[in-house]
């Protein structure tokens, strides 16, 4: 049974930028569409200006407000809608394990990110099973069709460390581009290893390799073969770039269609990390991004 592309809403602009993403995901991928929407009641003292039954019409209006908009625009799409009692965290984490992906609304750049219910969002993206995707108002639905050579068409995919290492992330990157009949753009960045760093091992493979960009170019198409090998009909380009991670992939997703990230999620004293670059591209990236856990 094909899992559902699940998308929280809480009837903000960058929610629904988020319902049309996941309803032109669950369309291109024959999927069904679960929108949710998460509520507990809050204290009944005088200073809460909404009763009981007024936020639960309130919970009601904003669910079916995102299940009226995807399904007037995608009336063969399988849409379930559902208001959720829980903490908006557990809820969301719970519809992101049953769920093929789920999207969520992010809202601007700058040094401080707000994502859908306040700060939710970054733990969600920290500690979900699957697949997360990023989405601000104004990026489009996911739905439309590259046309040939179109650089907007891309699905970018930032790939780092051993060529067995991302699968995962490799893999989500080409099934979202088979979908769309949409090219790949694999990145690698890599800098200067530290003078310490520097031992036979890896002098070694460098000077077997003609040089430590060529290094890391033949470390990158090894990652990539075997994905190339499994969806031969994608168009590939390998992309190495010697600078941060972060910028690299920032300027090669620049005009990108969907941006795909790894994560190493870590509790640290100020909550839960992501890493740095998960973190600088859901920051800056001007198209969706798509956070995927370790496999």
């Amino acid at each position: 049974m094909t899992r559902a592309i699940a998308v929280g809403v809480d009837g903000s602009a960058e929610s629904l930028a988020a319902a049309d993403w996941a309803a032109g995901e669950a369309a291109l991928r024959g999927a069904p569409l679960r929108i949710v929407h998460a509520w507990h009641l809050e204290s009944a003292d005088a200073t809460v200006a909404q009763d009981r039954e007024e936020q639960a019409r309130a919970a009601d209006a904003v669910l079916r407000e995102a299940e009226t908009r995807v399904s007037g625009r995608r009336p063969d799409l399988r849409v379930s809608a559902e208001v959720v009692g829980d903490a908006p965290v557990a809820a969301l984490l719970r519809e992101a394990g049953r769920a093929e992906m789920l999207v969520l609304g992010s809202r601007g750049h700058g040094a401080v990110v707000g994502f859908l219910l306040g700060s939710y969002g970054q733990q969600v993206i920290a500690e979900a099973e699957r697949p997360v995707v990023s989405v601000r108002a104004g990026t489009g639905t996911g739905a439309e069709v590259p046309g040939a050579g179109d650089s907007a068409g891309e699905i970018v995919v930032g790939q780092h460390g051993e060529p067995e290492d991302g699968a995962a992330v490799l893999r989500f990157a080409f099934e979202a581009a088979a979908a769309r009949g949409a090219a790949v753009r694999a990145v690698r960045a890599w800098t200067l290893p530290p003078l310490y760093a520097y031992n036979t091992g890896v002098l070694d493979m460098a000077d077997q390799a003609g040089g430590l960009e060529p290094m890391e170019r033949q470390a990158l198409a090894r990652a990539v073969a075997p994905w190339r090998e499994r969806f031969p009909d994608v168009p590939v380009t390998e992309h190495v770039e010697i600078g941060s991670a972060g910028q690299v992939l920032l300027a090669a997703s620049a005009d990108a269609r969907l941006l795909v990230v790894g994560r190493r999620a870590h509790r640290s004293p100020i909550g839960t990390r992501i890493g740095s670059v998960a973190h600088a591209a859901l920051h800056h990236a001007n198209c969706p991004v798509a956070v995927v856990p370790p496999a």
